[in-house]
Formats: structure tokens, sequence, C-alpha cells
């Protein structure tokens, strides 16, 4: 029994649905084989030997290499896992370069309206940033840690490893913390490979600082009512070697925007603005 004719109009129809519809599968079945193959540990993390160990995986060499792993610090028994997706392709895909801004100075310096205002303009010219203000962070992420010295020091700790994560992400962060301790600053700067730490000295003058006194801790530290206040019973210890200083001229300060345009120059000039 012959299959009944088709009308011109309902062939045509079928004739220009079936490619799209071929071409869908076609794409479903190249996903498919995608993710198949990222669940055999061939798309996923590299570094994944212990993936692959478990897959059964063969190895060119005929006795499999046992993972070598570390013990740092309190944890034992861990293993470092890289990914294939480092930081080169995620700086390309934010068309930025990844770098930590620590922003140091007393307390009243304008530290977080340098960093607030650099986020802006850098967030204005398409720039991904984050920031690290180190009053936020003690609402939540060092909110156990006290301002004696060692908090202090654990404090600092804390910020820089995030910072390194933010970077490394091709993010760029932008810390704002007293952070008095020049030791504790130099141990966030080794954080960072290849020269990504830029510090920012906020170099005014205490006098300034505590006239500011946006907190009123100045007031409570001169009459006792906070202890190991920096600045005045606490040391501030002034970097030495800081890449940007930002100081008060013929006796003014500048405005955040042109605070945070010295910096910006400064991402400029070094190419921290291009992948």
């Amino acid at each position: 029994m012959s299959s009944p004719s088709i009308p011109p109009p309902l062939l045509l129809l079928r004739a220009s649905t079936s490619a799209p519809l071929a071409v869908n599968w076609r794409k479903r079945a190249t996903c498919a084989s995608v993710a198949v193959a990222a669940l055999a540990g061939d798309g996923g993390c590299a570094g994944s030997g212990m993936e692959q160990l478990r897959q059964g995986k063969a190895s060119s060499s005929p006795v499999q290499e046992k993972p070598v792993m570390s013990n740092i610090g309190k944890s034992t028994n861990i293993l470092w896992h890289d990914c294939p997706i480092g930081q080169p392709e995620r700086q390309k895909l934010l068309g930025q370069k990844g770098c930590v801004i620590w922003i140091t100075g007393l307390s009243g310096s304008g530290k977080s309206t340098v960093a607030c205002a650099l986020s802006r303009e850098l967030h204005c010219r398409g720039h991904h940033t984050y920031v690290l203000d180190g009053d936020n962070l003690r609402h939540g992420l060092n909110r156990d840690l006290s301002f004696k010295a060692e908090d202090r020091t654990e404090n600092i700790r804390r910020v820089g490893e995030v910072a390194k994560l933010f970077a490394d992400a091709g993010t760029i962060c932008i810390a704002s913390l007293i952070s008095p301790y020049r030791r504790d600053r130099d141990a966030c700067r080794a954080l960072v490979p290849d020269s990504r730490f830029i510090e920012v000295f906020m170099d005014l003058p205490l006098e300034i600082c505590e006239a500011r006194d946006p907190k009123g801790l100045y007031k409570l530290a001169r009459t006792g009512k906070i202890k190991g206040f920096t600045g005045v019973d606490d040391p501030y210890e002034s970097p030495v070697n800081s890449e940007i200083v930002i100081k008060m001229e013929d006796g003014e300060c500048p405005s955040p925007k042109a605070m945070a345009m010295q910096v910006l120059l400064y991402l400029e000039q070094n190419g921290y603005l291009q992948a």
C-alpha cells in the first residue's frame, strides 16, 4: 500500500524543521559526551590523581605514583588539587589582572573612603573589584578575634589569605585595614606572587586622624576606656617601601576621588587593567 502523498507546503515544513532538530540533537550528544568525559576525570579538575586512581585509569608507568600528601599547620594528610582553569584564563575572561591593593593607615586616615572611591571608579570603567573592609570582616569572618596583638596578627593573616584567593580569581581585591604591624603586612605580601601586592600607605598625621575621629574611638582611648588603641597606646609601624603613598598637599587632604585616581593611575601604568 502506497503512502499518501504529502502536499507541497507540508513537505516543505518537514524539510525546514528537520535540520534544526538534527543540529539540536547533535549539540545534546556533544554536551552529553563532554559531561561523561568530565565525570570520568578527563574534563574536571586536573591534579585529580586520587580521582584517576579511583576510576582505574592506566598510567604510562607500570607502577602507579603515590599522591604526595602534606601536613600544613594542624591539617594532616591533605592533597592539593589543581584545576585546568587557572588565573590566566580567569584574567582573560575579565580583561584585567588579579591583584591585592592593601590600604593601611591609622584609624581616621580615610582607608575605607579611598577603598570605596577606588572600587567605584574601577567599576565605572568595567573592572571587577571587591572590597575587604576591616570592620566589616569583624562582623563575620573575624568576629572571634579581639584587638590583642596575637589576634590582630591572626586577623591580618586571614584577610591576607582571602585577598589572595580573590586575586587568583582575577579580581582586583581592595583590602582596607589599619594593619599596624609591618611583619604582618609583609607576610600578606609574600602570599601574593609576581608583584601583585600593592601597598597603599595613608600617610596622614595622627593629629589629623584624631581630629576627625569619625567613630569617637580616639576620645575613648584618651580617657582609658579603650586599651591597646593604635596610635595612642599601641604602635603603628609605618611602611618603608609602599608602592603608593597618599599625603596631604599644601596642608590639605586630597579629595576621595583624587586619592582613588592616584591608585588607578598606578594600576593603568603597570598593566593591571588589561589581561
